[in-house]
């Protein structure tokens, strides 16, 4: 399984990220705020809370929302 072990905010809705499999980058996650879970996070004040979740072992927020790393190494915007 994937797992994510580090997660930094940076600005508006973007993370670095890096995975235990090496892969590391920048996620933006702006169009991925939808559903019932993820639209509190268009806050930006709330957005910004997230944080690694070491249970989950995943990027979480206070709400219980999160993303699969699988689909956060999608998301990956690797730096040039």
């Amino acid at each position: 399984m994937l797992h994510v072990i580090s997660a930094k905010y940076l600005q508006d809705y973007r993370f670095y990220l890096e995975l235990d499999d090496g892969s590391q980058g920048v996620v933006d996650l702006e169009a991925s705020l939808t559903g019932p879970v993820f639209t509190p996070l268009k806050s930006v004040e709330l957005f910004k809370k997230g944080r690694l979740d070491p249970e989950l072992e995943t990027l979480a927020w206070p709400n219980g929302a999160d993303f699969a790393p699988e689909y956060l190494k999608q998301l990956l915007q690797h730096p040039s």
